[in-house]
């Protein structure tokens, strides 16, 4: 059995030119033979290839009709010639056909579903008369679509990309239902090799050094710098990217990662693929974000604000590709949030008092003991010997910080969490929020109306974030665990006013349902194309 992109096309074109001359050589002076063969084109002659995977997943693949076929009646060495020629004449029309791009098959290829729809490597068949099959493929007159796949590309340097990932994975859910298969992977990891799968060790290695973390950052911001070495990554990688897109047979791709556009993009490109796939990035920096987010040959960037819309223009992008919907976060933050009361008692908290979030990331880094052991002090009134706020801390995966926090004597009423996947509810019950100036937090928090003190922030991806909350009027900035507690103490006593005022500031900004505009967005883009390819395939 042979494989479509094993032909070369060059050496193949020649071969065929050379047998067609042998052939009609030998025609001439056998002309006393009679041959039964015949040229058939049927027009909407179409494949199935059905019955591998799980039945719920069974979908029908178009396979483009243009070959030549002998029919059964077909004998002799003249017929035999004659087979052997249109065999290679249909392995030079399903290796050329604009309708079947090589190896993506829900835009116009071919693959068997296995283990969750996916598989590595598609097949395509030759019978001894000509015809070209699909795997197990049957023939059918018609054609049923299967559900449109989403490929998002993300890597997990920091856990803002994953979450984003998975809150447009949840939105297309809960949107479309099974109209669309999202798939989220980490490119980088799970399908480059060698040093290139260590990305996201390299960069938790350098955001812990600073001063390394800021010449990377720095140092490859001009263009002729990143893009020189996305040039050098590509020719190295494009055959294992090429294979992990293949994979899962993407009809979009989203990026929500910087480094997941150049060397993807140049494989599409190479493969004629970018008429057939929406390539689409989503930037999760809220204002100020590196070079490498933008490229001009992506179909949409979606932008958080309109800082990050004016560098992407900057960049060479046009305004029909710019879209400034907001931050996409988790669709549970769009529900109605429950009264304090109710979710306070629900987390083990005081109902009345006056609550403050404490918040490290998911691997609870940075001044999280120094802070809470000042919070408890300053949230503690002496004269009047009672507590006036109690102090909520989310530890993350920080096992040892957790129990030594749980383990401490409090003047106030504190609950330690560890990690957390209702991070809605914890900001419900609370009234401001104390963390570092993570882009995904800080639109969690706007949505929830919680003035903000950013603690610390990344070199780099993260400082236009705090001139952000500042400058906006809802949230303030230090890095002093005392200074944060007295400015926590204020806002839940003769500053109330103040709180309240950084509360509505936050909520007017906020964009709770960036999400789903996105993915509605990306679905008109997905029928667009599928219009205007139709329209081509008939034309």
């Amino acid at each position: 059995m042979a494989h479509v992109s094993t032909v070369s096309e060059p050496t193949f074109l020649l071969a065929l030119v050379s047998k067609l001359g042998v052939f009609a050589l030998n025609s001439s002076s056998q002309n006393h033979r009679s041959y039964t063969g015949n040229c058939q084109f049927p027009p909407s002659f179409v494949y199935v290839d059905g019955f591998a995977g799980r039945a719920s997943q069974n979908r029908y693949r178009v396979v483009n009709s243009l070959r030549l076929r002998l029919s059964k009646g077909s004998g002799g060495s003249g017929g035999s010639s004659y087979r052997r020629i249109l065999n290679d004449f249909n392995r030079f029309i399903q290796f050329h056909c604009d309708r079947i791009p090589i190896g993506f098959g829900s835009v116009g290829a071919s693959w068997a579903d296995t283990h969750d729809g996916l598989r590595d490597n598609a097949d395509v068949g030759f019978r001894d008369n000509g015809d070209v099959i699909l795997e197990d493929g049957l023939p059918v007159k018609g054609a049923v679509p299967g559900p449109k796949r989403v490929l998002i590309l993300m890597s997990d340097t920091g856990g803002g990309h994953r979450a984003s990932a998975e809150a447009i994975k949840a939105a297309f859910h809960e949107e479309f239902g099974d109209d669309y298969q999202v798939f989220v992977t980490d490119l980088w990891s799970d399908h480059t090799p060698w040093p290139f799968n260590q990305l996201p060790k390299s960069y938790n290695f350098l955001v812990k050094h600073g001063p390394l973390w800021k010449v990377t950052y720095y140092g490859s911001a001009p263009r002729v710098v990143h893009q020189s070495n996305f040039a050098a990554t590509s020719a190295l990688i494009a055959r294992e990217v090429a294979k992990g897109l293949m994979k899962y047979q993407p009809d979009i791709i989203i990026s929500v990662h910087p480094l997941m556009q150049h060397v993807p993009l140049r494989v599409l490109r190479a493969k004629d693929l970018l008429r057939k796939i929406v390539f689409t990035t989503v930037v999760t920096d809220l204002s100020t974000c590196h070079p490498t987010w933008f490229h001009k040959l992506v179909t949409r960037c979606y932008c958080p604000s309109n800082e990050v819309a004016r560098r992407a223009m900057k960049a060479g992008l046009q305004s029909p590709q710019i879209r400034v919907y907001g931050l996409p976060v988790r669709p549970s933050f769009v529900k109605p949030v429950r009264p304090k009361d109710e979710l306070r008692k629900e987390l083990g908290m005081d109902e009345y008092l006056p609550a403050v979030l404490l918040m490290g990331g998911g691997e609870g880094m940075g001044p999280i003991e120094a802070t809470a052991r000042a919070l408890g002090e300053a949230l503690y009134d002496e004269n009047l010997e009672e507590p006036i706020g109690q102090l909520l801390v989310i530890c993350g995966r920080n096992k040892k910080l957790s129990n030594k926090l749980q383990s401490a004597n409090w003047k106030i009423p504190v609950q330690v969490k560890g990690f957390v996947t209702k991070i809605e509810e914890c900001m419900g019950a609370c009234d401001c929020i104390i963390t570092k100036a993570g882009p995904g937090t800080i639109a969690e928090a706007m949505i929830r109306g919680l003035p903000i003190i950013l603690n610390d922030y990344i070199a780099g991806q993260e400082a236009g974030n705090v001139p952000y909350v500042v400058e906006n009027g809802f949230g303030k900035f230090s890095k002093s665990p005392k200074e944060i507690a007295n400015t926590v103490a204020q806002w839940f006593g003769p500053k109330a006013d103040e709180l309240k005022v950084m509360s509505q500031n936050a909520l007017k900004l906020a964009r709770p349902d960036a999400v789903f505009q996105i993915v509605h967005d990306l679905h008109e883009l997905v029928r667009e194309r599928s219009y205007v390819q139709e329209y081509a395939c008939g034309a």
